[in-house]
This record gives C-alpha cells, structure tokens and sequence, in this order.
C-alpha cells in the first residue's frame, strides 16, 4: 500500500509549548509530586473541589480541617457523588495523596497551577462593590476571544480558601485566569495576591463597607491596594479615576512599580465613560 500523501503546508503546522500540556486538570503524580505527598492509586481528576456537597464525578476532593470542621468526616459523601480521589492528611480507605496539612497542600496546587499555565495572563480583581459582576463580564469577553480557554473563580470565592482553590482549578492550556479577592479585615489582600501574582490588578472602587473593621475609607483603600504587590514586574494596575481615593490608590501603585491606568468619567481618565444608557 502507498504511503499516504502529506500536503507540505501540514509539515509547517506551529507546534506551540501550549500542545504539549495535560488534558486532564490532575494526575496522581502530578499531586504527589507538588505537594510532597504520596498516592495510594494511579487516577485522573478533571477538578477540584473542597466541599463534598459540590463534588462532580471526576472530581478530586481537598479534605480540609477548619477549626469547627473536618473534610475527612465527608470522605464518604464525596466519594458517592464521583470523586476520583481525596487529598488527606491521614490513611483512608479510598484513593489518595497522603500529605502532611491539606491547606498547605492546595496552596502547593494553586501555586503549580500558576506557574504551569506559563501562557496564561492572569488577572486579579478587588473593590468594594462590583467585584463578581466585572469578573463574570471580564470572563465572558476573553473566554469568548479565547474560545473557551479562561478561566475564573465561581461565585464569590475570593478568601484565604477560594483563591487558591480558584487557582488550583485552572487548567494547565489556559490563556486567561480572572480572580476575584476579598477582604473584611485588614492583612488580608497581600497573601491573597501574592498566591495569583496577576498581571493586571484592578479595583472597582472604594466604598464604606466593612468601614467597622477598618476604621476609615483611607484605610480601605489602603489595604485594597494591597493588590498591587502581588503583581508581576511590569504589571498594570487599573484604578477608578472617580473614587475619592484615586491619587491614593495610583501613588500605591506607583511605589510597587505598575503601570497605571484610569477609567471612569472624569475628564483625566485614561479610559473615559462618556455615555451610558441604563
């Protein structure tokens, strides 16, 4: 039989790093060897999930240990609704990555999942309202450019817990990652943005909320615009130029070396509303 013809343009074809990624979003080895810990089976996980209510088939389960609960007590709940496997922090009877502390060991995820996704430009997203809505809209364009390759933190997960399970969660071929980051007290943004180091951080505004912990509109812009450390050298920050605390926010900005750019109605706004229709 004669070998088959193949056209020359085909030899040409681009073969990018982005081919050689896993489909899958986890092995077992890939986690064992992220967090230092050991598998018990060879297994596959298409997500990761935290609470045995919202486990899928496929998923692998992170048994966390809060200080009112245990994620291992729900082993058995998330294993009924399809898990794959569990990351525990003891020996149980069903597939899993043994480690020391299953906090520290989704904080391992997240960070791997981060520097695995070496295309992706991830985008991080604070303020005092507006936060989920600009990342379901921020979402929705650049998934829709990339055809279907960004990804984001579902709901509201924006804490200690959320961002980096938001993180773990993005699949090594993805061109986009859009975060959102929360606070009630101050301290909390810095560690929150170091763990996504974006390459555009963005605050909608500043306003009075969780004003009774904080003390005062200065001192939530302040800690807002903790997001801006986390950035990577060269990254942009984009700042309300309506917000009362915007010299504020774009002097923090400075010192951490971003690029800056403003948006909103005022007439020294970089980006500048000049319309709208409700």
């Amino acid at each position: 039989m004669n070998a088959p013809v193949i056209h020359p343009l085909l030899h040409q074809w681009p073969v990018t790093l982005r081919d050689a990624l896993p489909m899958a979003l986890w092995s077992a080895a890939e986690i064992a060897a992220v967090t230092g810990g050991t598998a018990s089976h060879d297994f596959q996980a298409a997500g990761v999930e935290m609470d045995s209510r919202d486990v899928k088939p496929g998923d692998l389960f992170v048994a966390l240990k809060g200080e009112a609960m245990d994620g291992h007590k729900f082993l058995p709940q998330a294993f009924a609704k399809g898990a794959v496997a569990a990351i525990t922090d003891r020996l149980v009877d069903y597939p899993h990555v043994l480690v020391e502390d299953t906090t520290a060991a989704l904080h391992a995820l997240a960070h791997a999942a981060r520097d695995r996704a070496a295309e992706a430009v991830r985008i991080a997203i604070t303020g005092s309202v507006g936060k989920t809505g600009l990342k379901e809209a921020i979402f929705a364009c650049l998934d829709r450019a990339s055809r279907g390759a960004a990804h984001r933190s579902v709901r509201s997960y924006n804490n200690h817990v959320g961002v980096p399970l938001s993180l773990a969660r993005m699949p090594a071929r993805a061109k986009y990652g859009v975060f959102e980051m929360g606070m009630n007290h101050a301290g909390e943004i810095a560690p929150l943005a170091d763990n996504v180091r974006p390459h555009v951080a963005l605050i909608t505004t500043i306003a009075p909320a969780h004003i009774e912990n904080l003390g005062s509109l200065e001192a939530i812009a302040d800690e807002k615009a903790q997001i801006f450390t986390g950035l990577v050298p060269g990254g942009t920050a984009i700042i309300p130029a309506d917000a009362d605390h915007a010299d504020r926010l774009i002097a923090k900005a400075k010192a951490c070396g971003a690029r800056i750019i403003t948006f909103g109605r005022a007439a020294h706004a970089n980006v500048r509303l000049l319309d709208a229709i409700p």
